[in-house]
């Protein structure tokens, strides 16, 4: 049960509310880094809003420096580097507590952040509480959950935090509540995060 509760997590974005949100199905085609997967799986070309034009014609917009993709933060603008791809799903580095960086899952789907056993024991959390999620099949699970002081990715970052714990996980799920107040573009390369006026 543990393992298929993992595989599940994986493929489906965790909420806290109780909705589950599929992730985008390994086979979309990437549609120049910015794009969103609809209900029934179809993949759906957003680059024009992200800056890219139409898709099949971003060669000009693909082809910008290294230097403009990892540009400084500039007015409250953080460009954080994507290191890979889980399916089609961004990959960054993330701080906890000033002082741990893990690989996350950049999750905008999940209303809550989701860190692994491993990353817990690291932070020498105790668990304070506990959430019941509904994952992709219907069913619920049960996840401990452990406030950490901050979650930071380079200069966005956010205080006192109340993570969800996965027994089973590899990998954890960085969700709603570190950038419900930042705007998100993905881009090829990497993930911009701006404040919300």
């Amino acid at each position: 049960m543990q393992i298929k509760i993992q595989q599940l997590l994986l493929a489906a974005t965790l909420a806290f509310s109780g909705a589950m949100v599929p992730l985008a199905p390994t086979h979309a085609n990437d549609q120049g880094g910015c794009f969103m997967v609809d209900e029934s799986g179809n993949t759906i070309s957003l680059g024009s809003l992200c800056g890219y034009g139409s898709a099949g014609s971003s060669t000009a917009a693909n082809n910008r420096s290294n230097t403009q993709e990892t540009a400084a933060a500039t007015d409250g603008v953080v460009q954080v580097p994507i290191i890979r791809r889980a399916g089609l799903t961004p990959v960054i580095a993330v701080s906890f507590n000033d002082s741990q960086t893990y690989e996350m899952i950049l999750d905008t789907g999940a209303s809550g952040t989701l860190i692994t056993r491993r990353m817990a024991n690291d932070l020498n959390l105790r668990q304070n509480g506990e959430i019941i999620a509904s994952i992709a099949d219907g069913s619920r699970v049960r996840f401990p959950t452990g406030r950490v002081n901050t979650i930071a990715v380079d200069a966005a970052r956010v205080s006192d935090v109340d993570v969800a714990i996965a027994e089973d996980m590899t990998i954890g799920l960085l969700g709603h509540d570190f950038f419900g107040n930042y705007d998100i573009r993905i881009g090829r390369d990497v993930v911009e995060f701006s404040p919300q006026s």
